[in-house]
């Protein structure tokens, strides 16, 4: 690897050996070979097993790649997307970029998927990598971190960082496995938009971020994520906005996330870590290259105190997450009082501004740090005025700090416009020939015909669209139990009793079982409640979100029952309802507290709930209903994840079964059998502990 550039042991492709060129009337059929049971995968991965449902969702994205239409396709758990979308995809000929959702699914993309295919089909294709700028080391930042005062932790990591810099081709931070994401030298040896010196940098030529773009830029196959999609269509900074006119065709994976993803790239952020990686820089190019200019320590002093002014408006009683933006009390955030703290920063930025303006064109970093400035003091008087029609604002709050956010309320407009209606370099030269084909699909997407949950939000009302069901037999494999006694769902003394209902099962199962909560109050109480309640003796350790790195927890989960360790229960919310994959027998539980309706206090919920209802529509019919539908589908597809799977699920909320719509929400859960009793349950129970599984070897 050289650069986020993969390149194939064979030639790249030449002109005179062109790709196939489909009909437009019927797929390839090179698609359906590939797939077939004596087919190029088939050769290459001992114990594939043809899968209608997968050839189905292949012959679809090839048509779409003929004709350049927009296709949006639902594949449940087990139909096999990836190769469902590379194997046409790649046998296109055409310039391809995937985007996927989060940075561990882009390498498992690059690095897994992505060869495996190119080697069964035997075609040469230059592939790259391209993430964000907070992912690969920045060589001017690592030296300035050298200058600043770290604590013994930062130093070590800082120490790690260098070491693996002598070495490292392309930057990527994910090739340092022991550095955690969240640790505080990542920002310090990268970089952002605002504090990158660009071409007046002095390690401009070897700067990982420009060569991972111009890699992108020369290769046939880009892995890259929805953030670099939006970040371009907001600042045009990511170097997608170069790539997409060249490129033929556009998976997006994972495309569930796209809208939330996002709302916050199309709108504007003012953060306190913003706002304290600009002091901190300020401070350190003051002292070095402009000492008598400014008293720069009384200015960063300043700063600081703003930034924990502006830190300081959320109650010390309010829990992490979204606030509303102009509420008062008692909401989390005292909204009257946001405008004075914001006012005071307006005031700092703009003595700071005028103290850079004096010291500018000394040196780059001052020239930089004033226009940082300038844009910073922007959205402070953006914020300090009320917000523009059809958006909506929300503070959200992290233990670590911050962010004012302004937001659409969906993407639907900026992807009709801005990312859609991108031409190619074919339309742009009056070329005949297809339009670009964009493909979108996820396991969850919507719980009606139309996946009218992520179409609308996306402007994708008018795109194909394919519902692939589940190879899996549901049925035999899992079964779905509501535990009768509990009390209300809204009631207080709800997660308690959930976790006293759970203990017994946990002892007799071993662990073996996920937790997924609908909230930070949920998570801890039971998490609680199963430390207080399972004996020493029981052999189960409790794991809770929060405590450990994601990326700990779920290796954790997964080498639980293994080599005479214990066996493991995991109580988790937020991003464990999804990505969260555990193949075979360590995984045979999955308990959700209550049904997963949108929090009554986030402001975005608030905002999109009022929409609906200015539509004329019922807010919770047509917004309430189907958020809850696709993120209990999310959840359930947690436990059964291969052919030889077995499990239950768990729902602790008898409005499932007691409520109107409760039937909606079951036809959005795959078609397991319902167990009626607890003695139903004891023997499906009593299965689990007798009859191991494990994981098939099916991709």
């Amino acid at each position: 690897m050289h650069g986020g550039i993969r390149v194939s042991s064979q030639p790249p492709t030449t002109p005179e050996a062109p790709a196939p060129v489909p009909s437009s009337d019927t797929p390839w059929p090179q698609v359906a070979d590939a797939f077939a049971a004596d087919g190029a995968l088939a050769r290459l991965r001992p114990g594939f097993v043809p899968r209608p449902g997968q050839t189905e969702m292949a012959l679809a994205v090839a048509r779409a790649i003929a004709e350049g239409d927009a296709l949006v396709v639902e594949a449940g758990t087990g139909v096999g997307k990836t190769y469902a979308y590379l194997v046409p995809a790649l046998l296109s000929g055409e310039r391809l970029l995937l985007s996927t959702a989060t940075k561990a699914l882009q390498d498992q993309l690059y690095q897994r998927d992505l060869p495996a295919v190119l080697d069964a089909l035997g075609l040469p294709r230059r592939t790259a990598l391209l993430k964000g700028r907070a992912s690969y080391l920045c060589l001017h930042r690592l030296g300035t971190a050298r200058q600043l005062e770290l604590d013994e932790t930062l130093a070590r990591s800082l120490a790690e960082v260098e070491q693996w810099a002598q070495a490292t081709q392309s930057g990527d931070l994910a090739e340092l496995a022991q550095l955690d994401e969240r640790s505080g030298i990542v920002p310090l040896v990268t970089s952002t938009r605002d504090n990158c010196l660009g071409t007046a940098c002095s390690h401009a030529r070897a700067c990982h971020v420009h060569r991972a773009r111009q890699g992108a830029l020369a290769a046939d196959v880009v892995v890259a994520n929805h953030h670099l999609l939006f970040a371009d269509m907001a600042v045009r900074e990511s170097g997608v906005a170069e790539l997409l006119p060249q490129v033929r065709v556009v998976v997006v994976d994972e495309a569930h996330q796209l809208s939330d993803i996002g709302v916050q790239f199309l709108g504007a952020q003012l953060g306190s870590a913003q706002l304290q990686d600009f002091a901190r820089d300020l401070l350190r190019v003051g002292r070095q290259s402009a000492l008598g200019l400014a008293d720069w320590d009384a200015v960063a002093g300043a700063l600081g105190a703003a930034v924990r002014d502006l830190r300081a408006l959320p109650r010390a009683s309010a829990a992490p997450g979204r606030s509303a933006w102009e509420a008062a009390p008692p909401e989390p955030v005292d909204g009257p009082a946001a405008r004075p703290a914001l006012h005071a920063l307006q005031q700092v930025l703009e003595t700071t501004a005028a103290a850079l303006a004096h010291a500018s064109g000394f040196v780059a970093e001052l020239d930089r740090l004033h226009q940082r400035c300038e844009e910073l003091l922007a959205l402070a008087r953006r914020f300090s005025l009320p917000q523009e029609g059809g958006q909506v604002r929300w503070i959200d709050t992290t233990p670590d700090g911050l962010r004012l956010i302004e937001s659409p309320l969906d993407v639907a407009q900026a992807m009709q416009s801005r990312l859609l209606g991108v031409p190619d370099a074919a339309a742009a030269t009056g070329e005949a020939g297809p339009k670009r084909a964009w493909i979108f699909t996820s396991a969850t997407l919507g719980d009606d015909e139309r996946l009218s949950w992520f179409t609308e939000p996306c402007g994708l009302q008018h795109a194909r669209v394919l519902r692939v069901a589940s190879p899996f037999d549901y049925a035999a494999q899992a079964a779905l139990y509501l535990p009768p006694g509990l009390p209300a769902a809204t009631d207080d003394a709800h997660p308690a009793a959930v976790a006293e209902w759970l203990v017994p099962v946990l002892q007799r199962l071993g662990g073996r079982t996920l937790v997924l909560t609908t909230s930070l109050r949920a998570l801890r109480a039971i998490g609680a409640g199963l430390r207080a309640g399972l004996p020493a003796q029981a052999g189960v350790e409790v794991l809770v979100q929060g405590e450990s790195p994601k990326r700990r927890l779920m290796e954790r989960f997964r080498a639980g029952g293994a080599g005479g360790q214990s066996g493991c229960v995991l109580v988790a919310s937020a991003s464990f309802w999804e990505g969260f994959d555990v193949p075979g027998d360590r995984l045979q539980l999955v308990v959700i507290d209550k049904l997963p309706f949108p929090p009554p206090g986030d402001p975005l919920a608030r905002a999109r709930t009022q929409r609906v209802v200015e539509q004329g529509r019922s807010a919770f019919a047509h917004y309430a209903v189907p958020e809850a539908a696709v993120a209990l589908k999310q959840g359930a597809g947690r436990l059964i994840r291969s052919e030889s799977d077995r499990g239950i699920l768990v729902v602790c909320d008898q409005r499932l079964a007691t409520m109107g719509y409760g039937k909606r929400l079951l036809r959005a859960l795959p078609p397991m059998r319902r167990l009626a009793d607890a003695a139903a349950f004891d023997e499906a129970l009593a299965a689990l502990t007798t009859a191991a599984t494990t994981p098939s070897p099916r991709p």
